[in-house]
């Protein structure tokens, strides 16, 4: 199947995919057609499929880029310090790397219902990833006495849905600076888990 006249693959792919990502934000995966998406680049509905089989996959290729995107982030950070220091760097770090991508942090959290099960699978691997750092340095934390949580997994589910919830309401220009909304979030989880 021939490309629509214009396109080009290294253009229209990324502007599929933002579309995508805005729509589905927006609206929600289940109102948006292909057709929509299709309408808000510029290009015939049948010349999506030049670039994605189906909406599951535009949806999943979302997901996993974040988690990915993440994940790697999180990892080329050098570690540094005890699990005390690395408690203040992760929640640092997830607040302002999540607070840039509202799209994508609406969609990872509130479309899960709409992968399939095998997409499924593959993003809740990627975000038990991601979960387990913060739970690494929960339990090392514990063993050396320097954090007293009785559950660190649960734990790591109340801190990053703590850190996450920063987006819902946080903009630039308010009341406190990042950097402020950052250094009390970080004394409320600090005091969540020193004993």
């Amino acid at each position: 199947m021939a490309r629509t006249a214009g396109s080009h693959s290294d253009i229209t792919g990324p502007r599929i995919r933002g579309a995508a990502l805005k729509l589905f934000a927006r609206q929600g995966y289940a109102a948006v057609s292909m057709r929509q998406i299709a309408a808000e680049v510029g290009v015939q509905a049948g010349a999506l499929y030049n670039y994605t089989p189906d909406k599951q996959s535009l949806l999943f290729d979302l997901m996993r880029a974040h988690m990915q995107e993440l994940l790697e982030t999180w990892r080329a950070r050098p570690l540094v310090g005890g699990p005390l220091r690395r408690l203040e760097e992760f929640t640092r770090f997830h607040i302002r790397f999540h607070l840039g991508r509202p799209e994508e942090v609406f969609i990872a959290y509130m479309e899960l219902r709409n992968l399939s099960p095998e997409n499924f699978t593959v993003i809740e691997g990627l975000r038990r990833d991601y979960e387990d750092a913060l739970e690494g340095i929960l339990r090392e934390g514990v063993a050396e006495g320097v954090f007293e949580v009785p559950d660190p997994k649960i734990a790591t589910l109340a801190v990053i849905a703590m850190l996450t919830g920063v987006n819902t309401w946080y903009r630039a220009g308010g009341r406190l600076s990042l950097d402020q909304v950052e250094t009390i979030y970080w004394d409320m989880v600090r005091k969540a888990v020193v004993g």
